[in-house]
């Protein structure tokens, strides 16, 4: 089944719709994203009463259903109803985008079963919040959170631990001191940024070494989401100019210096200044 992007931003056509909502202060939401939750029959709701703070804000007055995880199978046959008589439906998560370590992936795959439409409203997430201010490679595997129990937890970390790009994970603060001890016994020789309440009143980025962690005194506030960098002293995969960056240097070419142009395109694409330098030198000899 393929679907059409929507571009008459009035006209709505039924359907499942994954709304994403503000991490903690209320003014990131997207235009769209209020516009769907206006337009909707119902919205599903993973705590009515923390969405209500959301939805009164911007005096959206669609019905709510609470949905959360004791109870979202129990609800499957009722909306998947709804939805089949034609109306337009959102699920929204008490933060961020819904489905991603939240509920909603067992909605959404019944929905395909019935060929039901899906349809994404980007917008605030917590893994890509996190990842942008780390200042570590965007190259990343989100993990979600952390297993409970013990022996499973040992073993994840064990294999993860080979992996040689970023790691972000979620936990409670009610977990993360026994976390501590685990992380610095797999993740040695790597860096790490907890981040604390992203966007709320609170909000904190703690930036250590791995090997320098310590147990927190009091247990934190909020949810914590762990960032943790790339093995160190791993070279990038590339090591060839991909077609789009030869096409970027083209057009740079007769503005720019090969010296500028070597600097621009190994900061951002951390390609090897030999790869590029070479290159620029080729296209300045043909001209």
């Amino acid at each position: 089944m393929i679907i059409k992007p929507q571009f008459k931003l009035n006209k709505y056509e039924n359907g499942l719709y994954l709304v994403s909502t503000p991490l903690g202060n209320l003014k990131d939401i997207t235009l769209r994203a209020i516009e769907v939750l206006e337009k909707s029959d119902y919205i599903l709701c993973e705590d009515t009463r923390i969405s209500k703070n959301l939805l009164d804000k911007y005096q959206i007055k669609s019905k709510l259903i609470s949905n959360h995880k004791f109870n979202e199978k129990k609800n499957l046959v009722k909306i998947i109803e709804h939805l089949k008589s034609g109306k337009i439906i959102s699920l929204i998560s008490d933060a961020g985008t819904p489905s991603i370590s939240d509920p909603g992936s067992v909605l959404v795959n019944e929905c395909i079963n019935n060929e039901i439409r899906v349809f994404p409203i980007p917008g605030p997430s917590a893994v890509s919040a996190a990842i942008s201010i780390s200042g570590f490679s965007d190259k990343f595997l989100f993990y979600g959170f952390f297993p409970d129990k013990k022996n499973f937890l040992k073993t994840e970390l064990e294999r993860l631990s080979k992996f040689e790009n970023t790691l972000v994970f979620f936990i409670s603060p009610k977990k993360i001191n026994g976390i501590i001890p685990e992380i610095k016994k797999n993740f040695s020789g790597r860096k790490i940024v907890l981040c604390r309440e992203i966007t709320k009143f609170y909000e904190e980025f703690i930036r250590k070494d791995v090997d320098d962690l310590r147990l927190f005194e009091k247990e934190p506030k909020g949810e914590l989401t762990l960032v943790i960098s790339e093995k160190p002293g791993i070279k990038n995969n590339s090591e060839k100019l991909s077609e789009s960056d030869k096409n970027l240097i083209n057009k740079m070419i007769k503005k720019f210096s090969i010296k500028e142009i070597t600097h621009m395109i190994s900061e951002n694409n951390k390609i090897s200044k030999k790869e590029i330098y070479n290159y620029c030198l080729k296209l300045k000899n043909e001209n």
